[in-house]
């Protein structure tokens, strides 16, 4: 942490005594800290003592003043957010939380985490019953879809007097939290990564549709875990309901056909390419013009194949990498294995569709990673974020030419 300059944002909980312990330990480590108070965080710690333990002006309003400030220029939260290496959110409430995932700016901290270009880790402390509320969840899970890492909370006794889930995370643990987020590889730097994303909809009339449950989380986790490992990312996708990544050019189709075109156009511009999308097979040879009535009788729908994007980007890969997925009902390896040799892919990412813990629409995922090479490496259940690193490293070690040995197949 030596000279990394922080932001340390402190809120209205009883756990922000807690935070000076914690800039304590930043300092010591070598950091330089600039600490926030919000309104509320100073009714539980006064900024005299973060201004003695940082050696530094502390924030306390958008439109007041520091204590005894150096620099007035020099606290903007524009030039701040360009200096800063991370904010640090610890304590972090429900109401701050809640403030970033809906873009609120009405105070310092909220208008600072706006401008900050910089990795944002939040470590939040509040009572088990509002860390379980349906809101709190969905505003975490909008979040960490934008890319905003977590550390916490943890079991414990709460200020209310009850024990559970709630209480703010080891001050060891918010450092290691802190040295993770800097030690993430760059490895992707200097590439452009484009990825497919979320299921497609073939129209049968201008309200009904043919598609697949696919909820796109799997590509948009590729998509920011590229972005944070120095990619240039290019996200085409289907429709879903997640919140575009930050600093991911974004396109948003809905067809077969129209995700063709937009992989096609950026083709030449990428040097990986991530079909994570899950592309509807067949279409209605005709779509009509107007809603189609219900009448006596069955309906009888002529179907026709969509174009195969993925065949399509394989045969034009040249000196590019590409990765598919294959979803299967049986036979899983072998068929996946057929699909890589057969559209020309540098490795497939297959999984069983009938997982009651994974697959389509949900938070994890459990896959086989197969190579061309004939490497088969089975995961465990894991996020659909952890995944995605772990497909991103094997990215990069086939970047840098760092694979195991091939497979021998008898006869071979």
């Amino acid at each position: 942490m030596k000279g990394k300059e922080i932001v340390l944002g402190v809120t209205g909980s009883i756990a922000a005594y807690k935070a000076a312990e914690l800039l304590r330990a930043l300092v010591k480590k070598g950091a330089k800290v600039t600490c926030v108070l919000t309104r509320s965080a100073q009714h539980f710690v006064g900024a005299l003592t973060f201004q003695t333990l940082s050696g530094r002006p502390v924030i306390r309003d958008l439109f007041e003043p520091a204590l005894e400030p150096t620099s007035a220029s020099r606290l903007e939260h524009v030039t701040l957010a360009e200096e800063a290496d991370l904010l640090l959110v610890a304590p972090a409430t429900a109401n701050i939380i809640g403030k970033f995932a809906g873009g609120i700016a009405d105070d310092f901290l909220s208008t600072f985490f706006l401008s900050a270009r910089c990795p944002v880790l939040i470590a939040p402390a509040m009572d088990h019953q509002m860390l379980a509320h349906p809101c709190y969840q969905a505003n975490v899970k909008r979040l960490e879809a934008l890319g905003v890492h977590f550390v916490g909370p943890e079991q414990g006794e709460l200020a209310s007097g009850q024990v559970g889930k709630g209480r703010l995370a080891e001050i060891s643990q918010i450092l290691a939290a802190a040295e993770r987020i800097w030690g993430q590889k760059r490895d992707l730097q200097g590439k452009t990564v484009l990825i497919s994303a979320g299921p497609t909809r073939e129209f049968l009339d201008p309200i009904r549709f043919l598609s697949n449950p696919s909820s796109g989380r799997m590509g948009y986790a590729l998509a920011a875990s590229a972005r944070a490992r120095g990619a240039r990312v290019i996200l085409v996708s289907g429709p879903t309901t997640l919140p575009a990544p930050f600093g991911v050019k974004m396109e948003l189709v809905q067809s077969a056909e129209e995700m063709r075109n937009a992989m096609l156009t950026h083709l030449e511009e990428a040097d990986i390419i991530i079909k994570a999308a899950a592309v509807a097979d067949y279409r209605p040879v005709r779509c009509s013009l107007s809603k189609i009535k219900k009448g006596p009788g069955r309906l009888t729908l002529e179907l026709e194949r969509t174009p195969d994007i993925l065949q399509e980007i394989g045969s034009r890969k040249g000196k590019r990498l590409v990765v598919g997925f294959a979803a299967e009902t049986e036979d899983l390896v072998e068929n996946a294995k057929r699909k890589l040799r057969r559209k020309n892919l540098d490795m497939i990412v297959a999984n069983e569709i009938d997982q009651p813990e994974g697959g389509f629409g949900q938070e994890a995922n459990q896959v086989k990673l197969i190579d061309r090479e004939g490497r088969v490496e089975e995961l465990p259940l894991l996020s659909k974020a952890e995944l995605a690193e772990i497909i991103l490293n094997r990215i990069g070690e086939r970047l840098k030419g760092d694979l195991p040995a091939p497979v021998r197949r008898k006869g071979g």
